[in-house]
């Protein structure tokens, strides 16, 4: 008996599930002869051989008879749906197999897809960890050098590569201060400074220098 397991596309494999059909519907009835291997293979424009296939299939299910001399006789109706609920319990086990496998290659994709871009954002990071910058608020004390000096004057960003987003005066708020703001005692300086500048920025606020290693 040939199985359809590989076959299911096939066109021998259509051709007898179209002749089935036939048969289960009635078309054909049992002890019919219906027609031979040439007139079938014009029928459905195919070879003689995609046709003997066709009806050895049908045979080995006991759906036709299949006589030399004679020709192809209908031989049980019932065995023709049989095949027709088989085939069909089959392609839904095929198509579900087929989603499966489908949903298990897009599955691999999108994890192969997140795989890179995880080592791609940790690459970032790495990069990037050394360039991060905290915001950080300083107290201008009264005695600080800077009292009294514009940002320009105090030279801010150029000593401590550090820059200053807005500045805390008297419960107002001075953002993105210009050049020739001056820095008043008391203030609340708001930078945005490298950690490894922060002693930097105290220090000059302050009027300090680094500690020696």
């Amino acid at each position: 008996m040939e199985s359809l397991s590989s076959h299911v596309l096939s066109r021998y494999a259509t051709i007898a599930i179209d002749i089935a059909t036939r048969i289960a519907r009635g078309e054909y009835r049992e002890g019919q002869k219906i027609f031979g291997r040439s007139t079938l293979a014009g029928k459905y424009n195919v070879s003689p051989e995609t046709i003997r296939r066709a009806l050895t299939l049908l045979q080995d299910m006991g759906i036709v008879h299949v006589s030399p001399g004679v020709g192809v006789v209908v031989k049980s109706q019932r065995a023709a749906e049989a095949f027709l609920a088989e085939c069909g319990q089959r392609q839904v086990l095929r198509d579900m197999q087929e989603r499966l496998h489908r949903l298990l290659r897009e599955r691999d994709r999108i994890n192969s897809e997140i795989e890179k871009l995880m080592n791609e954002l940790l690459d970032y990071t790495f990069k990037m960890a050394g360039n991060l910058q905290r915001i950080e608020e300083i107290k201008v004390p009264s005695d600080s050098p800077l009292v009294g000096k514009s940002l320009a004057e105090a030279e801010f960003r150029a000593k401590t590569g550090s820059t200053i987003l807005a500045i805390y005066r008297g419960g107002e708020e001075i953002l993105s201060p210009q050049a020739d703001t001056v820095i008043q005692a008391g203030d609340v300086l708001i930078v945005l400074a490298p950690p490894e500048l922060k002693e930097q920025v105290y220090n000059l606020v302050n009027g300090t220098t680094s500690k020696q290693q």
